[in-house]
């Protein structure tokens, strides 16, 4: 199993952000995932910075650490700017980008910001071909599309990819597993559908699974009080609360219903000594 951290670009500087990430990457983090939105979700007057720069941001300050999103939305981006974005970001990270996409999960910040449809056929239908153009684009060679929503004539890209950029999918509505089963190599899910996993396991074709948590971890014993009032304060029922222990019996658990990758996200904003102990507590004795 392995660990990325999700960190959420807003309320925190640039520089906190990539203190952070090179905590991670120190920790044994395989990669970090920021959030997609033009307006920070539930914190609309809240400081964030734009997903596709700052994550090439992070790549710049890191070494072997990858960088993406969970997940970028669709509607923000043509699939032409969004193909030669990812590759852009693959070469100058030394092949270090995963591509998480999405239809959106806020429609109200569509219509607030006038940027796509809000209804769920319409963005479904977009990011399908979205998904193929920017595979075909890839590929450098030529690309005659007729769509609903793109044409595109001749269209040709180059350069290609270092390698194979992952692409990663979230969702579970059938529209989505159709998508995912096509054109992902990870699937995302969140821990509010871990019951329905292996009923909707098989409808994800051959792509990889990976988890969303909340994470609030336990240093000692007698912090346990104060972190699980905070942790769900901040963060509802959600949070997974545990010592290290603790938490090594509840990944190991999902890596055995088939869970290669955890998106952590800590409850306390993943603070470097967190991610440090997390690191030495968690992922070692996982890897």
């Amino acid at each position: 199993m392995e660990f990325y951290l999700f960190l959420p670009q807003m309320r925190m500087s640039l520089d906190a952000i990539v203190e952070r990430s090179r905590a991670a990457e120190a920790a044994g983090f395989a990669g970090i995932a920021g959030m997609d939105h033009l307006a920070p979700p539930l914190a609309f007057q809240s400081p964030m910075y734009e997903a596709m720069v700052t994550s090439t941001w992070i790549a710049a300050q890191t070494v072997r650490l990858r960088v993406g999103s969970l997940v970028l939305c669709d509607s923000f981006r043509h699939p032409a700017v969004l193909a030669r974005e990812a590759v852009s970001i693959d070469h100058a990270s030394g092949g270090r980008f995963d591509l998480g996409i999405g239809w959106g999960s806020v429609p109200d910040e569509l219509a607030t910001f006038g940027v796509g449809s809000t209804e769920p056929r319409v963005r479904v239908a977009r990011l399908k071909e979205t998904l193929e153009i920017v595979r075909a684009l890839w590929s450098g060679e030529p690309l005659d599309y007729d769509g609903e929503f793109f044409q595109m004539k001749g269209a040709q890209q180059a350069p290609a990819p270092l390698g194979r950029i992952p692409i990663v999918i979230g969702g579970a509505g059938p529209k989505t597993m159709e998508l995912v089963a096509a054109h992902a190599d990870w699937w995302n899910v969140h821990v509010g559908i871990l019951d329905r996993l292996d009923e909707m396991r098989p409808r994800a074709g051959s792509a990889r699974l990976s988890l969303q948590a909340y994470v609030a971890f336990v240093p000692s014993e007698d912090r346990r009080a104060e972190i699980d009032e905070t942790a769900r304060r901040r963060f509802g029922s959600g949070p997974e609360v545990g010592t290290a222990g603790e938490l090594v019996d509840h990944f190991g658990a999902m890596a055995e219903r088939g869970v290669e990758r955890v998106y952590a996200w800590f409850c306390d904003f993943a603070d470097p000594a967190t991610l440090a102990a997390f690191g030495e507590g968690v992922i070692a004795p996982l890897s």
